[in-house]
């Protein structure tokens, strides 16, 4: 079983703004498997089912983002998985718009809902998918900025890295994430990355 978990916040407010890049790459995973992503369990939303004939539990934490720790400790001992068995998707404002990046563990940047994770489950060990956000313009209120709606042209770009995140995923999944890595890493990574481990 692999444990799948899209962070994002929930209510139809948040639900085209960029922070909720993470539910809406589950969503592109559900449609390709044709899981219903809506049993309540674990403080989320929760649907299983098989991608590319591996067992999977898709979630998406319904504690607001900040909180998303305390769901995913929930779901990863409901499901019996260990950290990195887990695959996190969520959205990364030190990556441009329609970039993606896979690592296979590391610390949380800026990313609150990350950081919530890893401090209350102790371990960095989890792989993830990251979309980039960063906004093509000085921004003064980061926070208000990432709850925004996005704009026409930011929905079709989101659209599109949905589904690259679901490839990603399965890639993870079947092949492993030294391959989903190589796939999705190519590009150079933008000013002021300096992460080593997603190249």
């Amino acid at each position: 079983m692999r444990l799948i978990v899209g962070l994002g916040n929930p209510g139809p407010e948040y639900t085209w703004t960029p922070h909720n890049l993470g539910f809406l790459g589950v969503d592109a995973i559900a449609e390709r498997a044709r899981i219903r992503v809506e049993r309540p369990e674990a403080k989320s939303l929760v649907g299983l089912g098989e991608l590319a004939g591996h067992r999977i539990a898709l979630a998406k934490p319904h504690t607001m983002m900040n909180l998303s720790g305390l769901a995913v400790r929930d779901l990863l001992e409901r499901f019996e998985c260990r950290p990195e068995e887990m695959i996190v998707l969520y959205d990364d404002v030190a990556l441009p718009w329609g970039m993606l990046r896979v690592r296979e563990s590391g610390s949380a940047g800026s990313h609150n809902g990350l950081k919530s994770i890893i401090r209350t489950i102790g371990s960095t060990e989890l792989p993830r998918v990251r979309m980039g956000i960063q906004p093509d313009h000085p921004v003064g209120d980061l926070a208000a900025y990432v709850l925004r709606p996005m704009r026409k042209a930011d929905l079709e770009i989101a659209a599109e890295m949905a589904e690259q995140s679901a490839e990603a995923v399965e890639l993870i999944i079947t092949r492993g994430i030294g391959h989903a890595m190589n796939r999705f890493n190519r590009r150079v990574a933008p000013a002021g990355e300096t992460d080593e481990t997603d190249i």
